[in-house]
């Protein structure tokens, strides 16, 4: 049994480091979608592509498309769309290492959820982390107290819905089927999409050019200059995002959750290598200090794990 645990540990940190080394090289091409397409019509595009291949992975046995409780697979598949929405808006607008520090603020947000919702007690070790991974969240974002631009909360923003997403998953999508899970979340996003440009054709509004106009863009044609990119994202987002859900199954989720933050490894290094995305001292600095928060919490959270509610209240 001990020996079993130990393969599904070491599978699920493989299968998490190699999610989040897809992930950080196919999202630094965001910004090159972003200069010809919008998010909306980025995502309905994703999600048309996506959903062939994940009907796959279903036929060749790597689970079933039906959830066993269809209400809260869409809950959290609507938090984690918020999530996603806010995130790839601070792809277009900010350098992804600052991006991917404020979806990161997400261990954070959770410890506060699950103390204020959860009534989990909160000691030290964990305030410190808290005060260290906000820290580190100041380093990485570096906003400016003289001329405040609310730009820099949009992947905060995400990082607090990435939290709830992870909350809901973790107390009552553990049995749900990986290929599920991810299907409902590709077709939100996609309807997310299509409410967008529905809303925005009906709507319209002046739009920036290039990246600057991302979120506000409305349907554009033809789109065979963001297409590679939407077509690497659609492959390479089924692939790395069955792989971290599968190894959240896996895995204890406190030792897991350690491995997801090599992103901010593989993320910022390859914007260094492709686009030549410098990252100073005080932001790598940062991302040291919101990484270190995390495992901390990690420890913490698997000290204590079994004396802890087991899910939300019904």
């Amino acid at each position: 049994m001990q020996s079993q645990q130990q393969s599904h540990s070491m599978l699920a940190s493989l299968l998490m480091v190699a999610s989040m080394a897809i992930i950080g090289v196919i999202d630094n091409f965001v910004i090159r979608v972003a200069e010809s397409i919008g998010l909306w019509q980025f995502h309905l595009s994703r999600a048309t592509l996506m959903l062939p291949l994940i009907a796959l992975l279903s036929v060749l046995g790597l689970g079933g498309l039906k959830p066993r409780r269809y209400g809260i697979v869409a809950v959290r598949s609507v938090l984690i769309t918020m999530a996603m929405l806010f995130y790839f808006t601070a792809l277009a607008l900010m350098p992804i290492a600052q991006a991917l520090a404020g979806l990161f603020t997400s261990p954070i947000f959770v410890l506060l959820i699950s103390a204020l919702f959860l009534k989990q007690h909160i000691g030290p070790w964990r305030i410190v982390a808290v005060l260290l991974g906000f820290a580190g969240i100041l380093s990485v974002l570096q906003p400016d107290p003289n001329s405040f631009d609310l730009k820099t909360l949009i992947p905060v923003a995400g990082g607090f819905f990435y939290a709830l997403s992870a909350v809901v998953t973790r107390t009552h999508c553990r049995d749900e089927s990986t290929v599920a899970l991810l299907a409902a979340m590709v077709v939100t996003l996609g309807l997310a999409g299509l409410i967008g440009l529905i809303w925005l054709a009906v709507f319209p509004v002046d739009v920036p050019e290039g990246p600057e106009g991302f979120a506000m863009r409305g349907w554009v044609w033809p789109i065979h200059e963001a297409l590679p990119w939407v077509v690497l994202q659609a492959i390479g987002s089924t692939i790395a995002v069955f792989m971290l859900i599968k190894a959240y199954q896996l895995g204890e989720p406190s030792y897991v959750a350690v491995f997801e933050y090599s992103v901010m490894i593989f993320g910022p290094f390859f914007a260094w290598i492709a686009f030549g995305q410098s990252v100073g001292l005080m932001q790598v600095v940062g991302i040291g200090m919101i990484a270190t928060a995390g495992i901390l919490l990690a420890w913490r959270e698997k000290r204590t794990a079994g004396k802890l509610p087991k899910a939300l209240p019904n």
